[in-house]
């Protein structure tokens, strides 16, 4: 039970790796994206850009999961969750700032996509 709740905590640490990398690049590749980032007033396309990095982080949360805990199914299911409930109040307190689509984009995105790079993790 330690390896599988290990593997949710290194799941989640590689989210956020995974993510803060995606989005410095981002910052410094994107032109204009830097200086609207903390007024969240995005372009579409940026906030495309922004749920494909948490889309590439979501599935490399999955998979670091399914690796460590050698479960390819219920773990990462179980990070998808905890993700989805750590992001809920978030987008709650963002509500305004981006369109419905957008949330209802990424939240489900998170149990799913968990599972899915669990998935690609051969036994």
């Amino acid at each position: 039970m330690l390896r599988k709740i290990g593997a949710v905590i290194a799941a989640l640490v590689a989210w956020t790796i995974v993510v803060t990398g995606l989005n410095l690049g981002l910052r410094y590749g994107f032109p204009g994206y830097a200086a609207v980032e903390k007024a969240m007033t995005f372009t579409l396309a940026m906030m495309w850009a922004r749920l494909t990095i948490s889309f590439v982080a979501t599935l490399s949360a999955g998979a670091v999961t399914a690796w460590v805990a050698r479960d390819r199914l219920a773990w990462p299911l179980v990070t998808g969750v905890v993700l989805l409930a750590i992001f809920i109040p978030v987008h709650m307190s963002i509500w305004t700032h981006f369109p419905l689509w957008y949330h209802l984009t990424f939240l489900p995105s998170l149990p799913i996509l968990s599972v899915v790079g669990g998935r690609l993790v051969r036994p």
